[in-house]
């Protein structure tokens, strides 16, 4: 009975210091979280009419492939008048650089030199030729009117002794009157000859020559910078509005920006989606990580940059390798979807640990184990 009891006291003992080895041996360093991926919200800057949809939920998709596309509605129109503005505007730009016609030039020169001859022509005033012409045109007048004069006489008097007839006496003094008007005319002609171009006359032709001459200038001249400058700022501007449009004719198309799975999609032929507004939502599968969170009392352990080890539930035997990128200068409290009740009350800090070397099969999703009593600092 004696040699019972002390067995049992040093099976107790025994028991006792078993546990309490295990009690102060340091638990494992483990935190769990899940795998995680960059979400991809994307749509069209534009907005429109569904027109066609490429891919379901679910579906893999490949950069750059389309996932849906919009009706271009007025684009298409809008888009050709653009472009038919840039070439209007690129018109006359060619045309203000290239300058004025030579015909126009020429047009111009001739009309200088039709001032300048007219001026020259008013300068020298009258030939004495003309002046001459006119003088012997006055003499003759003259002698009309003596003759005229002398007739009419003649008639008068045979009127007088009921000679002549009274038809003649009229005809002879209407003919004196016309003599007498033509003197006085072959006078004042003979008098501005003498006297030569009127000053009014001569300064009239020499702002005429002044204006042919300038016109000539810039006609020869061609345009003015600033009027190129401001053909070739509509030119750009046009050229802005057609960029513009193509973009937006590009926008009717929503592609894949990365090769994703697709998360979700609620788009069918008919539907209406507004511009800037997010209507696919893709997974990014080239950068996969796992969000967790550790304890505060374990945090002076983690450090960013330190390389450890994850492991999957779906193959508990591999080990992924993985380094903390991200590690939150802030306390929080456990988030309740991770832990037990009692322990959401603790504070901990969020970590991620990005997955650089991992297996093909793993997915969005799954629970992973970061095995830190592994981890090894660069």
């Amino acid at each position: 009975m004696r040699k019972f009891v002390i067995l049992f006291i040093l099976l107790a003992a025994a028991v006792v210091a078993w546990l309490y080895g295990q009690h102060m041996r340091p638990s494992p360093f483990v935190v769990s979280g899940f795998v995680e991926a960059d979400q991809i919200r994307v749509g069209s800057r534009v907005g429109g009419r569904i027109e066609t949809v490429y891919v379901e939920e679910g579906d893999r998709a490949k950069i750059g492939q389309p996932l849906y596309q919009l009706g271009p509605f007025d684009l298409r129109d809008k888009l050709a008048r653009a472009q038919a503005e840039v070439a209007a505007a690129k018109a006359e730009h060619e045309r203000l650089s290239s300058g004025y016609r030579v015909e126009e030039v020429e047009e111009a020169r001739a009309r200088r030199e039709l001032a300048a001859a007219t001026l020259e022509r008013w300068l020298h005033g009258p030939r004495a030729q003309e002046i001459e012409i006119v003088r012997q045109q006055l003499s003759e007048a003259r002698a009309n009117l003596e003759w005229a004069q002398a007739e009419y006489e003649r008639l008068k008097q045979l009127r007088e002794e009921d000679v002549a007839a009274v038809r003649e006496l009229r005809e002879t003094s209407r003919y004196l009157k016309t003599s007498q008007a033509a003197v006085i005319a072959a006078e004042q002609r003979l008098s501005l000859a003498e006297e030569g171009t009127r000053k009014e006359e001569i300064a009239e032709a020499k702002a005429q020559l002044a204006a042919a001459e300038q016109i000539l200038k810039r006609l020869e001249a061609g345009y003015r910078k600033e009027e190129i400058a401001a053909a070739a700022a509509r030119v750009a501007a046009a050229q802005a509005d057609v960029a513009a449009l193509q973009v937006q004719w590009g926008e009717l198309v929503v592609a894949s920006p990365c090769d994703c799975i697709v998360e979700a999609i609620d788009l069918r032929p008919g539907d209406l989606v507004p511009p800037d507004a997010p209507s696919v939502a893709l997974l990014d599968l080239s950068r996969l990580w796992v969000r967790a969170y550790v304890p505060e009392n374990r945090i002076g352990q983690v450090r960013i940059g330190d390389a450890v080890p994850i492991r999957v539930d779906s193959f508990p035997d591999r080990r992924m390798l993985g380094r903390v990128s991200f590690l939150a200068s802030e306390a929080e409290f456990t988030p309740q979807n991770v832990q037990t009740p009692e322990e959401r009350s603790k504070q901990v800090f969020r970590i991620k640990v990005t997955v650089e070397e991992r297996a093909a099969d793993l997915r969005v999703g799954m629970w992973a184990d970061i095995l830190f009593d592994e981890a090894s600092r660069p």
